[in-house]
C-alpha cells in the first residue's frame, strides 16, 4: 500500500498529461488519401523534372493547405484554403527578401509577428492566415529559396491549389451534402436529448445539441450569405433547421416533466430520429406520427413542436419568404470589414497578443543571429506553433510540442538514416503525409509528431543536411519552447491569472437579461427576439465552457482555480434551462407567475454577477427567494438558490 501511494506521488499531474492521451476520433479516410496524394505527387513531379527543390516547395504549400482544410461545407473549405495561401505567399516573399541579412531579418520577422498576432483574433480563417503569414516568413528567412524571388511564393501557392483541386473533386456530387448532414445530425442530437430527459446524462446531451445547432447554423447561414437569390434546396434546409429550435426549447420542460412524472414516451425520440432520416435522405410526403395525447403544458409544448417540425421537414416546397434567419443576417461585407478593422486596431487583447508573439519571435530570431547555428529557422517555427492562441494554453502546448517533436524527430531520424534520398522519398512521403490528418484528430502532440518528419524531409530536400539535421532540430525545438514559456507565458500575468470570474460574470448578467425578457409583461412581444437571445446565451456559455476546459490544462494555481469554478458554470447553464422550461410551460397553458417573483430572481442573478466581478474567491451565500412553491418559477428558484450556494458576494 505504501508503495502504491509513493507511485501515485511520483506520477505526473493530470493537467500535464491530459493532452498526451489520444482523443477517441475516427480516421478521416478521405483527408488521409487527399494528404497522401497532395504531398507526394509534387515531390515525384519535381524529381521527374530534375527540380527536387521545386517539388519540395509545392509540397510545403500543400502541407499548409492540408492543415488549414478543417471546414465541412465546400464553400467554406475554398475560403479556408485559398485565403490563407495568399497570406502565406506574402510571408515567404518577405522572408526571402531578408534571407541572410541578420538584424534586418530580426526586424522584419518581429513586425510580421505583430501583424500575425493581431489579425489572429478576428476569426478562424484570419487565424490560419496569420499563422501561414508568419510561418512562411520564418521559412523564407531561414532556408535558401530558388531565384528569382517570386519563385518560392508561386510554388507554395501552387501547392495550396493542388489541395484545393483535390478537395473540390467531390463538389459536383456533394454540393449541399455537408449542410444537409449537419442539419440531420442536429435532429439526431435532439433525439438523444429527449431520450436522456430526466436522467443524469441530460446535461451532456444538451451540450452536444448546442454544439450541433451552432455548427449547422454556421454552415447553412454561411452558404446563404454567399448565395444569390433563394435557392429552393437552401431554403428547405434553413426551414428544417429553424423548426428544430422549438424542439430544443421544449426539451428543458420535458426534462423537468420526466424528473417528476417519469420517462418520455418512446415515440418522441423515435419520431425525431425519423425526421433526421428524412432530412438526410431528402424525403418528402405526408408525415406519420404516433404520439400519445398530451395532457400537461410540457407535453403540449413537445407535441406542438414535433408536429410542426414534421410538417416542415416533409413539405416539398416550404415558403421561401417565411423562412427567417433566426440568428440574423450578416451585415454587408464592407460593413464587416470596417467593424473588424476597428475592432483589431482598438482592441487591447489584440495588441497584447500581437506584442507577445512579436517579442517571442524577435528573441528567437535574435538568438539565431547571435549563435552560430546555420539556418536554424526551427526555433522561430516552434515559437509560432506554441503561441498559436486558439488551440489551447501556451504552457500545455509548449510541453506537448516538445513531446510531439521528440517523437517526430525519432521517426525522421529513422527515415533520414535508412532511406536513400531520391525516388524513395515519394513512397515515404505517401505514408508520412497520410499520418497528418489521422493523427491531427488525436490531439496536438500527435499532430506535431506527424508534421515534424514531413517538414524535416522537405527541408532536407532544400538544404541537403541529411541525418545531421535531426539533433539540431531537437535542440532548436527545446529552445523555442523555452522562449515561448518565458517570454510568452511567465512575463505576462494574464496568462497565468485566468479571468474566469469576469467571463462567468458576463454570462450571469446575460442570464439575468434573459430572465427579464422571458417574463416581462407575460413574455416579449417578439418571440424571435427571445429565441435569438437564448441562442446567443447558449453560444456564449459554450465559449465559456471551452475557456474553462483550456484553463484546466494550466499548471497551478490557474488549473485548480478553474476546477473550483466549474460547478458554477454548470449551475448557470441549468438556470437558463429552467428559465426556458418555465416560459414554454406558460406558453402552453401554465399560469403566469407574479411579476415580482421574476423580478426577485433577476435581482439575485445580478447580485451574483456583481459578486463574481468583485472577487476571485467563491463565497457561499444562502438566499431565500420566496414565492409560490407550486408555481411555474419554483424549479428556476431552486437552480438560482443552488448557484448562490456555490458563489456570491461576501456580505459578511
Amino acid at each position: 500500500m505504501a508503495r502504491s501511494r509513493g507511485a501515485g506521488r511520483l506520477a505526473p499531474p493530470a493537467w500535464l498529461t491530459a493532452g498526451m492521451r489520444p482523443a477517441p476520433a475516427p480516421v478521416p479516410w478521405a483527408a488521409v488519401l487527399r494528404a497522401a496524394v497532395a504531398l507526394s505527387a509534387p515531390l515525384a513531379a519535381g524529381l521527374a523534372a530534375d527540380r527536387p527543390a521545386y517539388g519540395a516547395l509545392v509540397s510545403m504549400g500543400a502541407l499548409s493547405g492540408v492543415i488549414g482544410d478543417t471546414a465541412d461545407a465546400y464553400r467554406m473549405r475554398v475560403f479556408n484554403i485559398a485565403v490563407p495561401q495568399l497570406f502565406g505567399a506574402v510571408g515567404v516573399t518577405l522572408g526571402t527578401l531578408v534571407f541572410g541579412h541578420g538584424w534586418a531579418a530580426v526586424a522584419v520577422l518581429t513586425c510580421v509577428a505583430l501583424v500575425s498576432g493581431m489579425i489572429s483574433s478576428i476569426g478562424a480563417v484570419a487565424s490560419v492566415s496569420g499563422l501561414l503569414l508568419l510561418l512562411n516568413a520564418v521559412v523564407g528567412a531561414g532556408l535558401p529559396m530558388p531565384d528569382p524571388w517570386w519563385t518560392a511564393p508561386l510554388l507554395l501557392a501552387l501547392g495550396g491549389l493542388v489541395v484545393l483541386a483535390l478537395t473540390l473533386l467531390g463538389w459536383p456530387l456533394r454540393r449541399a451534402a455537408p449542410e444537409r448532414t449537419a442539419v440531420a445530425a442536429t435532429y439526431r442530437a435532439v433525439a438523444d436529448l429527449y431520450e436522456a430527459a430526466g436522467t443524469s446524462a441530460y446535461d451532456e446531451r444538451r451540450q452536444a445539441v448546442t454544439a450541433a445547432l451552432n455548427h449547422a447554423y454556421d454552415l447553412v447561414l454561411a452558404r446563404r450569405a454567399r448565395q444569390h437569390g433563394r435557392a429552393p434546396a437552401l431554403v428547405r434546409l434553413l426551414a428544417q433547421l429553424n423548426v428544430v429550435v422549438p424542439l430544443v426549447e421544449a426539451a428543458p420542460a420535458a426534462h423537468l416533466r420526466s424528473r417528476i412524472v417519469g420517462p418520455q414516451p418512446a415515440g418522441v425520440p423515435a419520431a425525431v430520429r425519423d425526421l433526421a432520416d428524412a432530412v438526410a435522405g431528402g424525403r418528402a410526403g405526408a408525415p406519420v406520427l404516433d404520439l400519445p395525447a398530451p395532457e400537461r403544458p410540457s407535453e403540449k409544448a413537445v407535441d406542438h413542436a414535433l408536429r410542426h417540425a414534421a410538417h416542415v421537414v416533409h413539405e416539398t416546397e416550404p415558403d421561401g419568404y417565411d423562412v427567417g434567419d433566426r440568428l440574423g443576417r450578416p451585415a454587408a461585407l464592407r460593413v464587416r470589414i470596417r467593424r473588424t478593422t476597428r475592432a483589431v486596431l482598438l482592441s487591447g487583447a489584440s495588441w497584447r497578443y500581437g506584442l507577445r508573439l512579436a517579442l517571442c519571435i524577435g528573441l528567437a530570431q535574435a538568438l539565431v543571429s547571435l549563435i552560430a547555428v546555420p539556418r536554424s529557422y526551427w526555433v522561430a517555427l516552434t515559437v509560432t506553433f506554441v503561441m498559436k492562441p486558439d488551440f489551447g494554453s501556451v504552457f500545455s502546448r509548449a510541453v506537448l510540442r516538445a513531446f510531439g517533436t521528440a517523437l517526430g524527430i525519432l521517426l525522421a531520424a529513422l527515415v533520414l538514416a535508412e532511406v536513400p534520398r531520391g525516388w524513395w522519398d515519394v513512397p515515404v512521403m505517401v505514408v508520412l503525409a497520410a499520418l497528418i490528418p489521422a493523427f491531427s484528430a488525436k490531439g496536438y502532440a500527435f499532430q506535431t509528431a506527424a508534421i515534424t518528419p514531413v517538414i524535416l524531409l522537405l527541408s532536407d530536400t532544400l538544404n541537403h543536411q541529411g541525418f545531421g539535421l535531426v539533433l539540431p532540430r531537437l535542440y532548436d525545438s527545446l529552445i523555442g519552447c523555452g522562449i515561448a514559456l518565458v517570454a510568452g507565458y511567465l512575463l505576462w500575468p494574464e496568462s497565468w491569472h485566468a479571468r474566469i470570474g469576469d467571463r462567468l460574470a458576463d454570462a450571469v448578467s446575460d442570464t439575468a437579461d434573459y430572465v427579464a425578457r422571458a417574463f416581462a409583461d407575460g413574455g416579449t412581444p417578439d418571440p424571435h427576439a427571445r429565441l435569438r437571445a437564448r441562442r446567443a446565451l447558449y453560444r456564449d456559455l459554450s465559449t465559456v465552457r471551452s475557456e474553462f476546459q483550456r484553463a484546466l490544462t494550466e499548471p497551478p494555481p490557474t488549473g485548480p482555480r478553474a476546477a473550483a469554478w466549474w460547478p458554477l458554470v454548470v449551475a448557470v447553464e441549468r438556470i437558463v434551462d429552467a428559465t426556458t422550461a418555465a416560459r414554454i410551460r406558460i406558453d402552453h397553458g401554465a399560469p403566469a407567475p407574479d411579476p415580482a417573483e421574476a423580478a426577485e430572481v433577476e435581482r439575485e442573478l445580478r447580485e451574483l454577477a456583481e459578486g463574481l466581478r468583485a472577487d476571485d474567491t467563491l463565497v457561499e451565500v444562502r438566499t431565500e427567494l420566496p414565492g409560490d412553491e407550486n408555481g411555474v418559477l419554483e424549479p428556476l428558484r431552486q437552480e438560482v438558490r443552488a448557484a448562490r450556494a456555490i458563489a456570491g458576494p461576501d456580505l459578511r
